[in-house]
């Protein structure tokens, strides 16, 4: 099928697609090969490209763009992204962003649950003294994430580890401990709330999403079995739904009830990120 900027705006909205006219910019770059300035300055222009049909068939059925691309953009760096992985999302750069800017001189992190590697990868890619171990227990993640971290010239200072978070994460990651600090995106949805989400959200790794029947099971594993890692003063960046800053600040305050805690916002004004710093003692 043939398809004018116009239409396929269209046909992506009459499909519930949120931003339709975005997407049908994207899909015709990336597809017919023309810039943005042109469908601008020609929308009746007619694209009848098997490549572009076959990508729009796909989104119209709610596969992630984002995977029909085979790569989308976090922080500065682009990424390869594939069903295997989490997509990077805009509400995790706050996350990269803070510890680039408050990790001190020469930092070595731990990022867990690293999926894509986006996290890790878009912090050593802007802080060229830091150096990075990333957990990840899916191999086909672990080497998606590799790939990222070569494909964005930081290789040589992410070490990649294969290792269960909730298993023997903790005990691998201790010879090479202590962090500066610990980041991490793990799965925090909770089970029961997971049949309500989008379509596309549907088509990724399930998980990814599985923060078990409270939303809470990593967290708990992360401030109890990973914190002892941190050096004294060090960070721990967690990022979290939008709702659950009331129960980090509980986790915290169980598990490390000297260290101070801080929420910080993403750019839509819904807390994202519990940052703590550890007691310096």
């Amino acid at each position: 099928m043939a398809y004018t900027y116009q239409t396929l705006t269209q046909a992506l909205s009459r499909a519930g697609i949120d931003q339709p006219a975005y997407e049908a910019s994207l899909l015709l770059e990336h597809f017919a090969g023309v810039s943005y300035a042109t469908l601008m300055t020609d929308r009746d222009r007619v694209y009848d490209l098997p490549a572009l049909e076959s990508a729009v068939t796909r989104r119209l059925s709610r596969e992630p763009l984002q995977y029909i691309l085979g790569e989308w953009d976090f922080y500065g760096c682009t990424f390869r992204v594939t069903p295997d992985c989490l997509i990077p999302r805009p509400d995790t750069e706050i996350l990269a962003e803070t510890a680039i800017k408050a990790l001190p001189r020469g930092a070595r992190v731990a990022d867990l649950c690293t999926g894509s590697g986006c996290i890790a990868v878009a912090t050593l890619y802007h802080r060229l003294d830091v150096t990075a171990d990333a957990l990840e227990l899916s191999p086909q993640n672990l080497a998606l994430a590799t790939e990222n971290a070569n494909r964005n010239g930081v290789t040589d200072r992410f070490n990649p580890i294969e290792a269960d978070l909730l298993g023997d994460g903790s005990a691998k990651l201790s010879p090479r401990a202590p962090y500066d600090a610990i980041l991490s995106n793990p799965p925090y949805i909770p089970t029961a709330d997971i049949a309500a989400l989008s379509p596309e959200v549907h088509r990724e790794p399930i998980a990814a999403l599985d923060g078990g029947e409270d939303g809470l099971v990593f967290y708990r594993a992360i401030l109890r079995d990973y914190a002892q890692l941190v050096k004294p003063g060090g960070l721990i960046l967690l990022e979290m739904a939008y709702d659950q800053a009331e129960d980090l600040k509980a986790l915290a305050a169980q598990y490390l009830p000297e260290a101070s805690l801080e929420i910080l916002r993403d750019l839509g004004g819904n807390d994202r990120v519990t940052k703590i710093t550890l007691p310096t003692h």
